[in-house]
């Protein structure tokens, strides 16, 4: 199949565009960009260089989606994942929310490490530290959600855990009835389902520090994970695969353009 150059841009973010070569944030401060990490259908994220050092740029949907305007998408969940990192904010392990990029932006500080990988011989005290900051934010009347990706767990280069990306974490304020009915016990499962991911690293990486019964829970996720997982991992895999088809496709096509 040959995939047309406005259907690619399409399942981006910011469409036909790329990331900004610099930017003026809300603090008036000037930044400049140094690499791009990620471009996908919700969101772009890159590396830029302030005046006060490295921070990272996370873009919301700006672009249309087959003719439906996605913006709003865009600037909602910017303004949450925003406002959870500020809710956070001075929590060891969690960046420092920076500035705010117009109304689809915002920046958080850079954390000198990288992604945790499956069997890394991380520290004694890595699994230790990590629950502790997960509990810290379950205490916020908070959950995580996105534990299953292991990309989302830093290993800074003092060897300590960070978690980055809240964009589809779990919070409502107390005022719209977070710590009651329905909204509590949805916070709750996503908790457990925290767990129960945390564990799972925690089994792939250092085994040796878990019991036979937890190394037993760590194979058993709750009923609720293995439905979310039979009705989206389809439709997640189609989509990984297409935007990979789409990307080498393009790739091609800008090739050949600069030959001719």
């Amino acid at each position: 199949m040959k995939w047309r150059p406005a259907t690619v841009r399409s399942l981006r973010a910011l469409g036909r565009h790329e990331m900004p070569p610099s930017i003026t944030a809300d603090d008036g401060k000037r930044y400049e960009r140094i690499e791009i990490f990620k471009h996908d259908f919700f969101a772009a994220t890159g590396l830029y260089q302030g005046p006060d050092g490295k921070v990272v740029l996370k873009m919301g949907r700006t672009a249309d989606f087959l003719g439906l305007p996605m913006g709003w998408l865009g600037e909602w969940l910017t303004a949450h994942e925003a406002g959870l990192y500020k809710k956070l904010d001075h929590l060891s392990g969690v960046p420092s929310f920076v500035a705010r990029v117009g109304t689809a932006g915002f920046l958080h500080a850079f954390v000198e490490g990288h992604a945790l990988e499956k069997r890394e011989p991380v520290s004694d005290t890595f699994f230790d530290e990590l629950t502790t900051l997960l509990d810290e934010i379950h205490n916020r009347n908070m959950a995580y959600v996105d534990l299953e990706k292991c990309g989302n767990i830093l290993v800074g280069d003092d060897g300590r855990p960070h978690l980055v990306d809240f964009q589809i974490s779990w919070y409502i304020p107390d005022r719209w009835g977070g710590r009651f009915g329905p909204a509590k016990w949805i916070c709750g499962l996503l908790q457990a389902s925290d767990r129960y991911h945390l564990l799972k690293h925690h089994r792939r990486t250092r085994p040796d520090q878990l019991s036979p019964e937890q190394l037993n829970r760590s194979y058993e996720p709750p009923f609720y994970i293995g439905i979310h997982r039979w009705i989206t991992r389809p439709f997640t895999r189609l989509r990984r695969r297409t935007l990979q088809r789409m990307s080498r496709a393009e790739k091609a096509r800008q090739a050949q353009t600069i030959h001719e």
